[in-house]
C-alpha cells in the first residue's frame, strides 16, 4: 500500500498508509479525494508538520532520529541488535523516507488553500508549503515541484533543481506576506482563524514574523552561493521591518495533546517518540536510543548545564555511549531528559525562539539584516538565554554560561559563524536534529562531531544526503533515474559546503 503514497495523487490523506490510524487524520484512503473545511485542514496539517519536525512522521514514516544520532545527540541502544543503516552507513532507498510525509503534508495544505477564498488561510497554507518544500530540498536536493501533486494530469512529474525551488519559495513567502498585509488593511478584514490555528490562534502579525523568519532561513541557507548573495540580501532587507520570531513568538503547536495511546497516540510528538505510554511504559524510541557521549560531554562542558536537562541523570551524572558502541555503559544509559520531555501534553516546536534568534544573529553578522540597534552579540546572547529558558533552566545559569562563552565580537567572520552555529546546535538538541544536520552540512560546524565507531563502518566523512526513497523508483522511475547515482557520502544539497 505504501507504494501509492507518492506525489502522483491529486489529493492525499493527512496520515500515511500505516496499519493504524493517526491522531487527527482526515482520511485513511490516500487514493480517494476527500472534502474538508479550511478549519479542519489547518489543524490537521499543522499537527502533522509538528510530528515531522519533532521526529515522528505520520504512520511511522519520516522520523528524523537518524539525524539526532549522526549529529551527536543520541546513540543506538546497546540493548538492541545493531541498526546497520544507522551505524554502518549502509543506507539504501529503503532506509529512510521523509518524502512521503512531507508531500502528504503539502497536499493537505494545498487542499486547505483550495477550500477557501479567505486570504489568511490561503497565506498560512503558502507559508507552510514553503516550509515543507524547504525540508524536501534539504533532504533530497532536486525534487518535483512545478509538476508535483497534479494527480492523473501528470503521473510522472519532472524534477526541479533545488536552487530554483529555493528561489520560488522566497517568492511564495513574499506573496503570502503581502496578502496578509493587504487583508489586514482592508476596510472589512477577513475573519482570522481561531482556535483551529493551533500555532498562533489567528494572530496574523505573529504569522508575519514566522514567515519572515522562514524567509531569512531560506536566504541564509544559501550563504555559500556568492552569486546569489546580493539578491538574497535585497530580498531579506525588503521585509525586515516586519520583524522575526523571538522569545515572545516561538512557533509551537498544540491541538489538545492528551496522555492517551488511542488512535496511534495523542501525546505531544517528542513525548510520543522518546517518552512513555499512558500507562508509563517506554515508547519505542525511548528503548532504542540513549545519550550520545559527544552530546553529553559538550552540553556539560565550559559552564554549560543544559546536558543535565537534555538527558536523564543517575546520581547527578549522565551515562552515555559513543555512536556504534555495542558494550552497555557501567550504569543504566541516560535517555532524553525532563528539560525536553516536560509532559505528554506539552507544545510541539516547529521553530523555536532560540533558532529564530540565532538566525537573526547570523543575519546581522553577515550583513543581511539590521535589527534596530541589536548586535549579533545581543542576539547570540538572547538565543542562548532562550535555549536555557526552554529547558526550564534559570537566567542566572544562562548568564554564567554566556560569561564563560562570549560572542567573539573581535574575531574573524569564520570564528563568529562557528560560535553562532555551534550554539544553535546546542539549542536544537534533540528535537531540532534535522535543522542541526542542515547547518552542519552548510557550515561544517560543530567541526568535531565524531563518526560511528561501529566495527567495519569506515565512513569517509559524515553523511551528505540520503537517497531518494523506494516509492519514487517504483512510481516515477525515469525521472528519478535522471538524477543519477546518489552517494550518501559525496552527493550534496546545492547549498552545502
Amino acid at each position: 500500500m505504501k507504494k501509492y503514497l507518492s506525489i502522483i495523487f491529486a489529493t492525499l490523506a493527512l496520515a500515511g498508509s500505516g496499519c493504524k490510524k493517526d491522531y487527527l487524520e482526515l482520511s485513511t484512503n490516500p487514493n480517494q479525494p476527500v472534502t474538508t473545511t479550511p478549519k479542519l485542514a489547518l489543524t490537521g496539517a499543522l499537527k502533522i508538520t509538528a510530528d515531522i519536525t519533532n521526529n515522528v512522521g505520520p504512520g511511522g514514516l519520516g522520523t528524523y532520529v537518524n539525524y539526532a544520532c549522526w549529529m551527536g545527540y543520541l546513540s543506538w541502544s546497546t540493548s538492541y541488535q545493531p541498526n546497520i543503516a544507522l551505524l554502518s552507513y549502509q543506507i539504501t532507498s529503503a532506509s529512510y523516507d521523509y518524502w512521503t510525509p512531507l508531500y502528504l503534508n503539502i497536499a493537505n495544505y494545498n487542499a486547505m488553500k483550495a477550500s477557501t477564498t479567505n486570504p489568511y488561510y490561503q497565506s498560512i497554507a503558502e507559508i507552510m508549503i514553503a516550509f515543507d518544500y524547504e525540508a524536501l530540498v534539504d533532504n533530497y536536493n532536486n525534487v518535483p515541484y512545478t509538476q508535483a501533486l497534479q494527480g492523473t494530469q501528470n503521473l510522472n512529474p519532472k524534477y526541479d533543481k533545488g536552487s530554483d525551488i529555493y528561489d520560488d519559495l522566497l517568492k511564495r513567502v513574499d506573496a503570502a506576506i503581502a496578502a496578509i498585509q493587504t487583508a489586514q488593511k482592508a476596510a472589512v478584514p477577513p475573519a482570522a482563524p481561531g482556535t483551529e490555528d493551533i500555532m498562533y490562534k489567528g494572530d496574523m502579525t505573529k504569522w508575519l514574523k514566522f514567515a519572515n523568519t522562514l524567509k531569512l532561513r531560506i536566504a541564509l541557507r544559501q550563504s555559500n552561493i556568492t552569486s546569489k548573495t546580493s539578491a538574497l540580501k535585497a530580498a531579506v532587507a525588503a521585509t525586515q521591518s516586519i520583524g522575526y520570531i523571538d522569545a515572545t513568538t516561538p512557533a509551537t503547536v498544540n491541538p489538545g495533546y492528551l496522555n492517551s495511546d488511542a488512535t496511534g497516540g495523542q501525546q505531544s510528538p517528542l513525548w510520543r517518540n522518546y517518552g512513555t505510554t499512558q500507562n508509563g511504559g517506554a515508547q519505542a524510541n525511548k528503548n532504542q536510543y540513549q545519550a550520545n557521549s559527544y552530546g553529553a560531554t559538550v552540553l556539560t562542558s565550559n559552564s554549560d548545564v543544559r546536558g543535565f536537562a537534555v538527558y536523564t541523570t543517575t546520581n547527578g551524572a549522565i551515562s552515555a555511549t559513543a555512536l556504534g558502541v555495542t558494550q552497555p555503559p557501567a550504569v543504566a544509559p541516560s535517555k532524553v531528559g525532563s528539560g525536553l520531555l516536560k509532559s505528554a501534553t506539552m507544545d510541539a516546536v516547529i521553530m523555536s525562539a532560540s533558532e529564530g534568534l540565532f538566525l537573526q544573529a547570523e543575519g546581522v553578522k553577515s550583513g543581511y539584516i539590521t535589527t534596530g540597534g541589536l548586535s549579533a552579540a545581543n542576539l547570540y546572547n538572547a538565543g542562548i538565554s532562550a535555549s536555557y529558558a526552554d529547558l526550564g533552566l534559570t537566567t542566572a545559569q544562562a548568564n554564567t554560561y554566556i560569561a564563560a562563552n562570549p560572542y567573539p565580537a573581535a574575531g574573524t567572520d569564520a570564528q563568529q559563524e562557528q560560535a553562532i552555529i555551534t550554539e544553535k546546535w546546542k539549542a536544537l538538541a534533540i528535537y531540532g536534529a534535522f535543522e542541526a544536520f542542515n547547518e552542519f552540512r552548510r557550515t561544517g560546524y560543530p567541526n568535531d562531531i565524531p563518526l560511528s565507531v561501529y566495527p567495519g563502518a569506515n565512513p569517509p566523512n559524515q553523511v551528505t544526503r540520503i537517497p531518494y526513497p523506494s516509492v519514487e523508483y517504483q512510481t516515477n522511475a525515469a525521472n528519478v533515474a535522471g538524477e543519477g547515482t546518489i552517494s550518501v557520502f559525496t552527493s550534496k544539497i546545492f547549498w552545502a559546503k
